[in-house]
């Protein structure tokens, strides 16, 4: 690999092992299940990776063709303010999706799919690592007065409901959220990542590809598991995933997915100050044709292991009988998987809160909208605070009570039970201790 391991300051690499023994404890299970479960890929580290050889020059918007900025300082103000922002945003969600995962991380079925996300969960953790390192490593006075261990502690202090992003912000419903959380979210975060790897800032740009790499176990790691239970559904029909259940887990996923990428008429600054190479609606479309293509992946294998007599050339050619419209052998296009039209559940961007139902057809009833999106949704969520505060801004919206602007800022106030451990808040922690034969610096409280 080309890349440079960085380590944060004592105090911060502290303070994220302080934040991980609160919000993911079984983070060193991973160690003792590595070899057995990745024997070919190189040992986790906890620390920082930077991509040697990129590009030095800017490559998109104004500036394109100067010399990338090696410290915030030698970026526009505009783009530098920016760039802060995408970072925390970046960093939340890292974080926030541990929080997700450790939720129903024991109830998991199979002990592979457990340490796969066991893995992704570490992963997220050292991206997060990634993001603290870039910070802390530089000087962003030129466009904040916030103090570095101000945004540290910002950041490590976040619980589900308070993340920057509304997908970070619902609690799961099963471990199969974990599976269809990582087909769709974490491929929003591959195109994310992607998006920067030209960013003007040199370290943010070499930072994406070290996180690209692991991105694509992330999206393994939900991909694979949704193939075996569709070919599990179609051998058993008491299996525990059946198509209906896991339709319902991808409608709940997709809609957040797509609000990820920001109002669909927007991202053009982002392009414009050498940020990233594609504005929303452009990066979500590829995200959408993406997407069709895993469900394609997914429905063909599901043919393949209910037509178990043909041959993988008929089952194939079934099922492209299939999606346009013949039923074969009893399997019609309401048996496989499929996307939901994009404006279907949508809370943010161009369609929010716009009453599209899942085929696209337009409600005219507030009621009847709602009563058609809980039957398509996952009823363990049905019942969750986030749908009733969706339910609440819906009725406002329809009713004009509550402007769309209000309802689109708008979040659920999610109370963990049994609350947080105080030391979430760890760079608060951090005191300064005399040199000494151990070694100076800081420390953080147990």
């Amino acid at each position: 690999m080309s890349d440079e391991i960085r380590m944060l300051p004592r105090a911060y690499h502290d303070a994220v092992e302080h934040w991980q023994r609160h919000n993911f404890p079984e983070y060193p299970e991973l160690a003792k299940r590595w070899e057995r479960y990745f024997p070919k890929d190189r040992e986790f580290c906890l620390c920082a990776r930077i991509e040697k050889d990129m590009p030095t020059e800017i490559q998109v918007g104004e500036h394109r063709g100067q010399p990338k900025a090696l410290v915030p300082a030698e970026l526009d103000p505009a783009a530098a303010e920016q760039l802060l922002a995408i970072i925390r945003a970046q960093a939340s969600t890292e974080f926030g999706s541990i929080q997700q995962h450790h939720g129903t991380f024991e109830r998991a079925n199979d002990p592979q799919d457990q340490t796969w996300v066991l893995r992704v969960m570490a992963e997220e953790l050292r991206h997060g690592y990634q993001m603290i390192h870039l910070l802390t490593s530089a000087d962003w006075s030129s466009v904040t007065d916030v103090k570095p261990a101000d945004m540290v502690e910002d950041i490590l202090s976040m619980q589900t409901g308070s993340h920057v992003l509304a997908a970070f912000n619902l609690e799961y419903d099963s471990f199969g959220d974990s599976i269809v959380f990582a087909a769709f979210i974490d491929r929003v975060g591959k195109y994310q990542l992607t998006m920067q790897k030209v960013n003007a800032y040199a370290p943010m740009a070499a930072s994406m590809p070290p996180m690209l790499r692991e991105e694509a176990f992330h999206l393994a790691a939900g991909v694979i598991p949704m193939r075996r239970w569709m070919e599990a559904a179609a051998r058993d029909r008491n299996a525990a995933m059946d198509v209906a259940t896991i339709q319902k887990m991808v409608n709940k996923w997709f809609a957040r997915g797509l609000e990820m990428f920001g109002d669909e008429r927007g991202g053009q600054t982002n392009v414009k100050l050498g940020l990233k190479d594609m504005a929303n609606r452009e990066a979500q479309d590829l995200y959408v044709a993406e997407c069709v293509k895993m469900l394609d992946d997914i429905n063909t294998r599901y043919v393949r292991a209910k037509l178990p007599h043909r041959s993988r050339d008929e089952a194939d050619a079934a099922y492209e009988r299939i999606t346009k419209g013949d039923t074969v052998e009893g399997i019609t296009r309401d048996d496989l998987l499929r996307l939901p039209d994009r404006r279907f559940f949508r809370r943010r961007g161009e369609p929010a809160f716009q009453m599209i139902g899942f085929d696209g057809e337009e409600l005219t009833d507030v009621e009847e909208y709602i009563a058609h999106c809980l039957e398509h949704l996952p009823q363990a969520y049905r019942a969750s605070i986030d749908t009733k505060h969706w339910m609440e801004m819906q009725r406002g919206v329809a009713g004009g009570t509550i402007e769309l602007k209000k309802a689109v800022a708008s979040m659920p106030r999610l109370a963990r039970v049994g609350g947080t451990c105080p030391c979430s808040k760890s760079v608060r922690w951090v005191i300064d201790v005399p040199e000494g034969p151990s070694g100076g610096g800081e420390r953080v409280n147990p």
